[in-house]
């Protein structure tokens, strides 16, 4: 089996948590977008977010389901299997903001296959998208038809991740670094490391250990130093 950049475990040390917005926004209007937008709020492996189906989002409750994920072998080319482990199977909870970009996202899908006209006034609710259709399905190519179950390529897409977080300034980023973003950007905001490990799918062990060993970002160590002042000012202030 290819080792994929999906299947790295640690925590990345090339992206701060300060970076990540203009990282983001360097893909404003690009196909790529929603994709990386919902890895920097969600934390999601490229692998998983890229098998997941709409059928895996609750909006009511606001939930992402992750029970899946892409495998791309030489021997059997892309395809579906279940996560690494136990724990990559799990329901991950969506900020309003993310929620309304899916939103959008299905839209211009149901348009797409019902032949509706953007800013025609109609109830989409009414048009259905195939079982299995794909969040973030392959982009069809010259001659190709478009089909809502047909899987991107995991490593072109990774391929023109770097390509294009290059043109923004951000050379030696990977797209996994943005979910090494989202963990430290919870455990630096004092989550605990539990309910860390259970939203990203990882081992509570490793995920500490390979935070432990990141370089701290600035924000991180003024937060440590804001805390020790207010403990130490607790007792030394008398």
């Amino acid at each position: 089996m290819i080792q994929e950049d999906d299947d790295r475990g640690d925590i990345a040390d090339g992206l701060e948590e300060h970076e990540l917005s203009a990282l983001v926004a360097g893909f404003k209007h690009l196909d790529l977008f929603p994709i990386v937008a919902l890895a920097a709020a969600c934390g999601a492996r490229r692998n998983e977010l890229l098998a997941l189906r709409w059928t895996d989002l609750d909006l009511e409750k606001k939930k992402l389901r992750i029970e899946r994920a892409l495998e791309q072998t030489k021997k059997f080319g892309i395809r579906v299997k279940a996560p690494k482990t136990k724990r990559g199977c799990r329901t991950i909870d969506l900020d309003d903001a993310t929620i309304g970009m899916l939103v959008a996202k299905r839209a211009e899908y149901q348009r797409l296959i019902s032949g509706i006209p953007d800013g025609a006034d109609v109830d989409l609710t009414l048009v259905r998208l195939p079982a299995k259709a794909l969040i973030f399905p392959a982009v069809p190519g010259r001659g190709e038809s478009f089909d809502l179950t047909r899987p991107r390529n995991p490593r072109n897409f990774s391929k023109e991740f770097a390509r294009r977080a290059d043109v923004v300034g951000f050379g030696a980023t990977r797209f996994h670094d943005l979910r090494g973003v989202h963990a430290t950007a919870l455990l630096d905001a004092g989550i605990p490391v539990h309910r860390v490990a259970e939203r990203i799918g990882d081992d509570p062990a490793v995920l500490l250990r390979n935070y432990a060993k990141r370089k701290r970002s600035k924000g991180a160590d003024e937060s440590l130093a804001q805390t020790l002042a207010a403990i130490a000012g607790g007792f030394l202030n008398f």
